[in-house]
């Protein structure tokens, strides 16, 4: 359903408010530089601070900014199973294509019960779901076989996949038939991920990088390994300096500095990335040919 490259974007801020001006402007921007897909109100894009009415403010303006030319996956996790239909209920309102679901955070639910959490959501909406897997930030970690089980569930159609372990590719891939997406949420393993089976990645770096980043897809699309390679060359320092600081400070200072219409400004507990990490964004924007 969803394939190449898709980022997780930022949500521009400015004197404390969404900039939906800009937000429209990079919308635009990305389509226009070869994205796939588009998604809202990810982690990178400062879910967890934004209210109600902000959160679907900013899905509402992707998807208007978009006008269909791509698919929209909404961000819609919650550790709160109602919170997570309420949103999902809202973004198919709103004409969203799909609903980016993280794993439940904090409240470390079982296998089993991230089964029913996933149920739960099937059942109360037919917005398809893209599972989101990052046990390093949400410190449950949804098991391949747990996926494999989530697979049988019809609307449950991709994941994105943040668990860093590389074998999950294969054993999802021969557990849920080649049919279903599997795409990466690391940028540095989106080379080997594809290698192994995986159709696109939900990126960081695509924010700043689009054209590369679509270039680098289409070339694993392809099967063109070794222009793949030259690519992930180019981009593997760009990949590591998104995360010199706390995300998304790295990224929101990078396209401070590849648009002057786009303010660095993050909500805290996220603080504006430190000196170091603004010369490891700069050096990598200059070895990538993005500035």
């Amino acid at each position: 359903m969803f394939s190449g490259s898709i980022p997780a974007l930022v949500t521009p801020f400015r004197d404390g408010a969404f900039d939906a001006v800009a937000f429209a402007r990079f919308v635009k921007w990305q389509i226009e530089e070869g994205t796939s897909a588009l998604v809202p109100c990810g982690t990178t894009g400062e879910s967890p601070t934004l209210g109600f009415d902000e959160h679907y403010q900013v899905i509402d303006a992707c998807i208007e900014a978009a006008e269909g030319r791509v698919p929209v996956i909404a961000g819609c996790g919650s550790n709160d199973t109602a919170t997570a239909i309420r949103h999902m209920r809202h973004a198919q309102a709103a004409g969203a294509t799909a609903a980016l679901v993280v794993a439940p955070y904090y409240n470390r639910p079982t296998q089993e019960g991230l089964l029913a959490h996933y149920q739960a959501l099937a059942d109360a909406s037919d917005l398809p779901i893209v599972v989101y897997n990052v046990p390093g930030r949400t410190v449950t970690d949804i098991s391949a076989e747990t996926m494999c089980k989530l697979a049988e569930i019809p609307s449950v159609v991709a994941i994105k996949d943040a668990s860093g372990d590389l074998a999950r590719v294969t054993i999802q891939r021969l557990g849920t038939g080649s049919d279903f997406c599997q795409l990466s949420g690391n940028d540095d393993l989106w080379l080997p991920h594809a290698a192994m089976g995986g159709v696109g990645c939900i990126s960081v770096t695509a924010n700043v990088a689009p054209r590369l980043c679509a270039d680098f897809a289409a070339a694993t699309a392809a099967g063109d390994w070794p222009l793949a390679l030259v690519l992930h060359d180019r981009l593997f320092a760009l990949h590591h300096a998104m995360f010199t600081d706390a995300s998304p400070a790295p990224v929101k200072y990078a396209l401070s500095r590849v648009h002057d219409w786009f303010s660095a400004e993050v909500r805290l507990p996220i603080i504006p990335a430190s000196a170091a990490s603004r010369a490891a964004v700069d050096a990598a924007l200059s070895a990538a040919g993005v500035l």
